[in-house]
């Protein structure tokens, strides 16, 4: 039924259309709009059960993430010649065992057909579920997943009819299933994003989307929102600054903020103040120019069919000195003539202005590719990103990416060193019938690290993977360093029972040193307070612990220190 339902709304949408252009008018820049749209060139080609053959799944571990395959059978095991792309993650933030991530599923390689991939994770993305798709044989694209305060998952899917309509549909489960409902009618169109408010604010459970107007159902209008937990969607809207390939976020007070491609080159950041408040319609207070030395290209030849990535804009809900910060992140085409960098920009102002852009990728080429950039903030304010670098790659083989990251504690000021966290693999390997890896990856940060949806070859084909990154472990010694660190040991070491952590501060600071697993779950939090400078003994029984691995992290103010901890029997 929900495939018929637009072909109903052509006559009203036709009216709206007419005040659209009225207020919004046209885009500044249609030929970068009717780039990259989602179609079904090829038909269903559903896979024959007794022909699939399989592989071992790719896992693998460093001293700072853990990646494992998504996409995998119920074995556990990698299916050969499918592809899967375009991830999106979406982790329970009461229950963080509780995850779930979605993609582009395409069942064969040979054909471009994509349906709405998904899989979940009860044991903090340890191992995977994966059912199959949730409508199985109807075109499906753009995957983007969310979350609400009451631990039910949205998937918005993207789908096209034989009319040449564009819409979206937004799926459902319970608070404690992970099934899907039928699928809600949610206006929608290309390259779309959607993000639910949990700040507990006036928008607390709002659900906001924006998307390409030019390959919509109600062009020219690009956005939605649903006030009533997904039950309907509001008619669609325009978008101050016609905003496109980007995505959307919310302020500690619930104001939306939406971030793309500029009409020119660049980014543009549209704020709404109403849009939290249910009675009242969204209206925009502004939308400003971001310079960011560049802009967000297609057709490159990393990536040919598609984006170098997405926009990305989040802001910081902490209690901290960045508290309300606004940041903007994508990898772009350097006017300087480098064809692709991260560039990272901050307003302290909600938006309004913009401090300086800065680079985050390290290296000291300006003819290598950083593509896929992706961002999220930690609710303690630390600022993650991720992307794929080819700063290593050989001369003959320029396109060879490695997955890199690094983060930020001073709200932008200063990065870590920049950390390469996988293997090199060939992006052009194992293509669905179209020469991309998708458009773009997916993160969310908590204090205890990032969860990273993302997809590579190493498989010598497409497949998606989940990378929990420990950001504590980061960098030269296992931390960030300066001048300023206080010094953190401890005897013995390995521990069967009890250790002596042993460290120094160099002023009266508020201390907490707490122990992690090796996949970044707080386990313990040993101190807690505020210490007088001076060094610092406290003795730590570690008999609770199983025999393994486990790292204790000290924050003293703004300096990070780790040890890793060796428990034997």
């Amino acid at each position: 039924m929900r495939f018929i339902r637009p072909s109903s709304f052509i006559i009203s949408l036709s009216i709206i259309m007419l005040t659209y252009s009225v207020s919004f008018g046209q885009d500044d820049n249609r030929s970068i709009r009717y780039m990259h749209n989602e179609t079904p060139d090829d038909p269903y080609k559903p896979r024959i059960e007794s022909e699939i053959e399989t592989s071992p799944a790719y896992r693998t571990r460093g001293s700072n993430y853990t990646t494992v395959q998504v996409n995998v059978n119920e074995d556990g095991e990698n299916i050969l010649w499918d592809a899967a792309n375009e991830p999106s993650i979406s982790v329970d933030h009461n229950n963080p065992d509780r995850m779930i991530i979605g993609w582009r599923q395409f069942d064969d390689v040979t054909s471009n057909f994509r349906q709405a991939g998904y899989g979940f994770s009860t044991d903090a993305g340890d191992t995977w579920t994966v059912p199959g798709p949730i409508d199985p044989g109807v075109f499906r694209s753009d995957p983007v997943l969310d979350i609400d305060n009451e631990g039910i998952f949205y998937y918005n899917s993207l789908t096209k009819n034989s009319f040449n309509e564009y819409w979206c549909d937004v799926f459902k489960t319970t608070n404690e299933e992970f099934e899907w409902d039928e699928g809600t009618f949610a206006q929608g169109g290309d390259k779309q994003w959607m993000y639910i408010d949990n700040t507990g604010g006036m928008g607390d459970g709002n659900i906001y989307a924006f998307w390409n107007a030019s390959f919509s159902i109600c062009y020219p209008g690009s956005y939605t929102r649903s006030i009533d937990n997904g039950v309907s969607y509001e008619d669609c809207d325009g978008v101050m600054g016609n905003p496109i390939w980007g995505t959307l976020t919310v302020g500690p007070d619930g104001e939306l903020y939406t971030v793309g491609s500029a009409s020119n080159t660049g980014l543009v950041v549209t704020k709404s103040s109403t849009a939290p408040d249910p009675d009242l319609l969204t209206s925009w207070d502004f939308a400003t120019y971001v310079d960011v030395d560049g802009s967000l290209t297609g057709w490159d030849e990393i990536n040919p069919g598609g984006l170098l990535g997405q926009a990305y804009i989040d802001t910081d809900k902490s209690n901290g000195p960045g508290r309300g910060n606004v940041y903007v992140l994508a990898s772009v085409d350097r006017d300087n003539g480098d064809p692709g960098d991260v560039m990272f920009a901050r307003s302290t102002d909600g938006a309004e202005s913009w401090d300086n852009y800065v680079r985050i990728n390290d290296d000291p080429y300006n003819n290598k590719w950083q593509w896929f950039g992706t961002m999220s903030v930690a609710p303690n304010g630390r600022i993650d990103a991720v992307w794929l670098d080819t700063r290593n790659a050989p001369q003959n083989n320029p396109y060879m990416s490695e997955l890199y990251y690094s983060f930020s504690f001073d709200e932008g000021t200063t990065w870590t060193e920049n950390e390469r966290i996988s293997e090199s693999f060939h992006p052009h390997h194992g293509w669905p019938n179209q020469n991309k890896m998708g458009d773009y990856f997916d993160m969310i940060s908590d204090d205890n690290g990032a969860h990273l949806a993302w997809a590579n070859t190493i498989n010598n084909e497409q497949d998606v993977y989940y990378t929990h990154i420990t950001p504590w472990l980061v960098g030269n010694n296992e931390n960030p360093s300066n001048s300023n660190e206080p010094t953190f040991i401890n005897y013995p070491n390995p521990v069967k029972t009890k250790t002596t952590l042993r460290y120094e501060l160099l002023n009266s600071e508020n201390v907490n040193i707490t122990i992690y697993d090796l996949l970044g779950n707080s386990l313990e939090t040993i101190i807690d307070n505020k210490q007088d400078f001076g060094i610092h003994n406290v003795v730590y029984d570690a008999s609770t612990l199983s025999q393994g691995i486990y790292f204790c992290v000290l924050t003293a103010g703004s300096q990070i220190q780790t040890i890793k901890l060796t428990v034997v029997d």
